[in-house]
């Protein structure tokens, strides 16, 4: 098993340090936040991400209206090629990071309809062009085989940690670059693959999405791999884009928090004013809320001065002392 060139720099692992704090602040994230909508949404926009990095035009309305089975105005290609990525990313949760069929798989979903030899290794020769030309001469085509057996045999078996692995194995993947297309929407595919088997969250975490906003940074650390004969700026990089993800997703989290809570807010206040002996528990029929959320809310009215008890609970009512 040949172990791929890499450096594990203090720059690597203060973010995986980092990453793993807010790991551990995702697990207290409201589940109420991480729902179907939620998931299909970052779905939508890893998608988007990855097929805009290599090109495409649709926006993640015109994905969204692709996945609803609806009538969009595009190329045949393009229309091809969100189909792909819409069935290799739906089979996400099913494949297994260290078999390489699996890989072999997802190409297939992917590019099916637009390449013959769907989900078989190149049998070319190719080079890999940039802005200033050819950038990267992949691995000989009768080497690629055995490259991509060797790099599954150190995923497998390297003890190494998840998060970085995802990383070298996205690198070493588009160095060996073993398709003749879609090589970029596959490596990205599978290190989120690789963070899934990690966390499970990463299946619905839009890393495709933040890679598309650093897109010319994330062909820079490529290339920096490259000429440097190993994949750490790579690793770094990706780290870094993983990081802000995570970010993101919390911080959109406190927003979706907030903008529910100011709901619940309007939805009791209403009825409170409609009814001023409501009982917490017709409350929680009405909005289908649990007694301690209800309680929460009503508690945090009553610190803002909102609202207050007139009465005790069982003959008294509640008195509105300033509107929403």
């Amino acid at each position: 098993m040949a172990k791929p060139p890499y450096t594990i720099t203090s720059k690597i692992i203060k973010q995986i340090g980092e990453i793993s704090e807010l790991v551990v602040d995702i697990k207290y994230i409201d589940k109420n936040y991480n729902t179907l909508k939620l998931r299909k949404k970052n779905r939508v926009r890893s998608i988007t991400g990855t097929l805009q990095i290599e090109g495409n035009t649709f926006d993640e309305a015109k994905v969204t209206s692709v996945i609803n089975g609806k009538s969009v105005l595009g190329t045949i290609r393009e229309i091809e090629e969100v189909k792909g990525a819409i069935e290799a990313y739906d089979n996400i949760e099913k494949y297994d990071y260290q078999k390489e069929k699996d890989l072999l798989k997802a190409h297939h979903f992917l590019m099916k309809n637009l390449l013959q030899n769907s989900g078989k290794y190149r049998q070319t020769n190719v080079a890999v062009g940039g802005k200033d030309g050819v950038t990267h001469i992949a691995p000989q085509s009768h080497f690629v085989p055995k490259l991509m057996g060797d790099l599954f045999d150190w995923l497998k078996n390297s003890d190494e940690h998840p998060l970085i692995k995802s990383c070298i194995f996205h690198y070493e993947f588009e160095f060996i670059h073993p398709f003749n297309d879609g090589n970029g929407r596959i490596g990205r595919l599978w290190q989120s693959v690789i963070l899934m088997n990690y966390k499970d969250f990463f299946a619905y975490m839009p890393i495709e999405s933040m890679v598309r906003n650093h897109q010319s940074k994330y062909y820079e650390a490529l290339e920096s791999s490259g000429s440097l004969g190993e994949s750490t700026p790579f690793v770094e990089f990706m780290l870094e884009i993983i990081v802000k993800s995570l970010r993101a997703y919390i911080e959109e989290s406190k927003k979706s928090d907030q903008k529910s809570s100011l709901k619940s807010d309007q939805k009791i206040l209403k009825l409170m004013k409609q009814n001023k002996e409501i009982t917490i528990i017709q409350i929680c029929d009405k909005l289908q809320m649990s007694e301690s959320g209800v309680k929460k809310v009503i508690k945090k009215l009553k610190d803002e001065n909102k609202l207050q008890r007139v009465g005790s609970l069982k003959s008294g009512h509640w008195e509105i002392k300033s509107e929403m």
